[in-house]
């Protein structure tokens, strides 16, 4: 859990002249919280050897980084705003799987960032009819079909304000990722479906108060979309677009990847059409392709506790994973070894067993659930 000592570390961490994200994100791994980095600045080098003479120079000065912490600190406060580091247990377990996670991120809103399906919907700023069609159509089955979910996107123009518009209308929470801080909101003209957002999901970024929107922040934005989501469902694009870029980072993070095919031609449907055609979106046409290629559940399925229950006994390794998988669902293979500490090749056979006993289910993107 964050304390808020290392809450204010940490944003000063990320305020740090010198100190990129990456970079930030490597000593907050490497030393475990921002408040050991603050108390090694000066000798930096006895805990990372190999560190670069521009990091040990950076490192030691924190007192602007500290006062700008001091007065974000003051803002997230009286702005009831939620700083999650990575520490955090309620950090979105998805994103901090990243590579590139951010070291802390700012969230107003009531939606649990963990719950067991999250999507995005993302595409082009300049959709059609036909896009609006797709993304109002799709939300509304999918909520027939499967209540409870997420929906990601990024308050932008376009294909994401529909997306989030449609969610809140089908009674689904709905988080939109911001490129600026939380003093803000970017377009303004989305203010009123933000706050009804904040209600209904959330807002969230990266970024601290006053930041503004720059090109380069969308793109970095981007990434915490993706990372999100167990999977990001194109509508409409043009052969580039910021779309695009988040269907590749999903890619990149062994995210599920989805696209509607559009016609021929038209040049806001060459992005989707040219991911289906190189196989890098499998093509869906309705929110019942989607469920099926994600097994993802839409009702209690009674025959799998009965064979849970058939089997009750299970061997203390069983158990453990069992155990695990009841405080946090929906883990991959390699989190589930690190967190028991059993092997991979004796996890397989484990997770095989649980499965002959109706017990988990394998999902899509290599993770493991446990069923109802």
């Amino acid at each position: 859990m964050t304390t808020d000592s290392d809450l204010y570390y940490t944003i000063a961490l990320t305020r740090l002249t010198g100190i990129s994200q990456p970079m930030a994100l490597q000593l907050y791994q490497t030393l475990g919280s921002s408040l050991t980095i603050y108390e090694h600045r000066n000798d930096i080098g006895d805990v990372i050897p190999d560190a670069t003479p521009r990091l040990r120079e950076a490192i030691r000065h924190w007192d602007d980084a500290l006062s700008r912490a001091a007065v974000e600190m003051e803002f997230i406060t009286k702005n009831a705003i939620n700083a999650l580091t990575l520490n955090d247990a309620d950090y979105p377990q998805r994103l901090r799987d990243c590579p590139d996670a951010p070291v802390v991120i700012y969230y107003k809103g009531n939606a649990d960032l963990n719950q067991r399906y999250i999507l995005n919907i993302v595409g082009t700023r300049h959709c059609t009819t036909y896009g609006q069609d797709l993304a109002r159509t799709f939300l509304s089955d999918l909520h027939r079909l499967c209540p409870q979910v997420l929906v990601v996107s990024g308050l932008a123009y376009g294909i994401d304000i529909c997306a989030h518009r449609n969610a809140l209308q089908q009674g689904y929470e709905t988080v939109g990722v911001l490129a600026h801080g939380l003093d803000q909101i970017y377009p303004y003209r989305h203010r009123d479906t933000a706050a009804e957002m904040v209600r209904h999901g959330g807002v969230l970024t990266e970024y601290i108060s006053q930041t503004e929107a720059l090109p380069n922040n969308f793109r970095q934005r981007n990434r915490i979309v993706a990372g999100l989501s167990d999977a990001t469902i194109l509508v409409e694009s043009a052969i580039k677009g910021g779309g695009l870029i988040t269907c590749r980072i999903a890619q990149e993070y062994g995210r599920d990847v989805f696209a509607f095919p559009g016609a021929i031609g038209m040049p806001y449907s060459e992005g989707c059409n040219f991911m289906i055609r190189n196989n890098t979106a499998a093509l869906i046409t309705s929110a019942a392709d989607f469920i099926e290629a994600m097994r993802w559940q839409t009702v209690t399925n009674r025959t799998d506790v009965v064979e849970r229950q058939l089997f009750p006994d299970l061997t203390p390794e069983e158990q453990q994973v069992v155990d695990l998988l009841q405080q946090t669902n929906d883990l991959q293979l390699n989190i589930i070894s690190v967190k028991t500490n059993i092997p991979i090749g004796q996890l397989t056979a484990l997770l095989f067993q649980l499965e002959m006993k109706g017990i988990i289910k394998p999902m899509a993107g290599g993770t493991y659930h446990l069923l109802a």
